[in-house]
């Protein structure tokens, strides 16, 4: 058992700038040789990626891990919190949307304020101050006062327009005691992270600026008291959870990574090598091979169609994997790596081949075509697991198969609901033994999952041409 120091940064709104906040948190600490621990609030695979950056430590990346109050169960985000914050000095929780914003619109399920309570950590608050000086008090007090049960330790304002702007913040937070102001960060656009239609740049989109972290890193420093900040967080006692040992070696699972395929949960890999995976990494863009004595392979997300014609042009690679799906040997794909399993990709440049295993379209829309929790019930035995095995996560993609699915050549083998209940679409399609969907599960929702993959590549026996 050890303690440190950790807390929660939230936003009043989504925008207000609680990212960059705690990006330039986490470099400032990183760099004056803390060992910080980032973690992530929600279903993002983007944030995360940056975060690990910000906080190397001895020349790598420190993974995120996310942590979700309606994906996962409150032990599971503690064990998971517990178990890498305790090798660190400082642990940094980023939320999601606003502190009090969930799947509910009168319960917090899901939200960054019930993460607060279930692992018992202070929330410090960014507000986006532009065009207010009292009613920013006001804004705070509310917050303050809507769930005292969430302890939000301090306020940092952000996009403060001036020296004079911020003595009018500062002067107005004395009539909402208890509440120190930590920090007045000016406004600096040059600093925003860049985005695109699923949400920020991933970190993984080409050489990293190293640079925008230290940039980040100074703005903070320029108007936030550091010292002050850590100073009123009190220590946190951090006890790892159990662990079984890893059963290493069982079977080997060819994980793609690149550009385009760059969305995992990292308990998911976890989950993985704690039932026998041996991860292998390839990319499906510059390889000319997949890496050899694969037993499985696992496509994550990401943007396949920004990377459409590299994919498609890798004529080696695609063959070399649909010959794997029809070997038999387990292959699983979620959303992006979905849609390179389909026969192509079209977007506003063109037609892309793609894999060709399962025989639809994947089309780019305009618009969201899903975004939402999801929870899914199996409705036979698949890769994943027994009939009527349930699991959580989460839809958010543009794309969308363009034809009329036949259920006799590709069935649904999903129930799912969302927010509102029921969804009435078939989802998770299962051909052979190459399983597609584009739902994010979390392995930690549902355990059975990882072991079920990793068992289901130890029994295979890859069929052959001569078979």
């Amino acid at each position: 058992m050890s303690g440190i120091k950790a807390f929660i940064i939230a936003g009043t709104h989504s925008g207000c700038g609680k990212t960059s906040v705690s990006l330039g948190l986490m470099t400032s600490l990183a760099r004056k040789g803390v060992s910080v621990q980032p973690f992530k609030c929600g279903p993002d695979f983007i944030d995360p990626g940056h975060h690990a950056l910000a906080c190397t430590r001895n020349g790598k990346p420190v993974p995120s891990h996310n942590l979700d109050g309606w994906m996962l169960s409150a032990n599971t985000n503690l064990d998971i919190f517990n178990r890498y914050a305790g090798s660190c000095d400082v642990a940094v929780v980023e939320g999601v949307m606003g502190l009090f914003d969930g799947i509910s619109g009168t319960e917090d399920e899901g939200s960054t304020g019930q993460m607060s309570k279930t692992l018992g950590l202070p929330v410090i608050l960014v507000v986006d101050a532009r065009s207010m000086a009292r009613s920013a008090a006001a804004v705070v007090s509310g917050y303050v006062r809507f769930d005292e049960n969430v302890n939000i330790a301090g306020v940092i304002f952000n996009r403060v327009g001036s020296d004079s702007h911020a003595e009018l913040l500062v002067e107005a937070m004395s009539l909402v005691p208890g509440i120190p102001v930590l920090g007045c960060l000016k406004r600096d656009e040059s600093i925003a992270t860049p985005s695109r239609h699923l949400g920020l740049v991933t970190a993984d989109a080409g050489d990293p600026d190293m640079d925008r972290y230290q940039r980040l890193a100074d703005w903070v420093e320029s108007g936030l008291d550091l010292e002050a900040l850590l100073g009123i967080i009190p220590e946190t006692e951090v006890v790892p959870p159990f662990e079984l040992v890893p059963q290493i070696g069982k079977v080997t699972i060819g994980l793609a990574r690149d550009n385009a395929f760059c969305f995992y949960y990292e308990e998911n890999l976890r989950l993985l090598r704690e039932a026998g995976a041996r991860l292998v990494e390839f990319s499906p863009m510059d390889d000319s091979h997949l890496p050899s004595d694969l037993d499985g392979l696992f496509f994550g997300g990401g943007y396949p169609e920004l990377y459409a014609f590299d994919l498609g042009q890798n004529t080696r690679m695609r063959r070399e994997i649909r010959e794997f799906c029809k070997s038999g040997r387990p292959v699983y794909a979620e959303c992006g790596g979905f849609m390179y399993l389909m026969n192509d990709i079209v977007t506003g440049r063109g037609r892309y081949a793609m894999s060709g295993i399962f025989p639809v379209r994947a089309e780019m829309n305009e618009k969201f075509r899903a975004l939402g929790y999801r929870e899914i019930t199996t409705k036979a035995d698949t890769l994943l697991g027994p009939v009527a095995m349930s699991a959580r996560g989460h839809e958010f993609h543009y794309s969308s198969i363009k034809e009329d699915l036949d259920p006799e050549i590709m069935p649904g083998l999903y129930s799912m609901t969302g927010r509102k209940g029921v969804i009435d679409k078939p989802e998770g399609f299962q051909l052979g033994n190459t399983f597609g969907s584009y739902v994010h599960l979390h392995f930690g929702s549902q355990p059975e999952i990882a072991r079920s993959l990793v068992a289901a590549c130890k029994a295979c026996v890859p069929v052959t041409d001569d078979e």
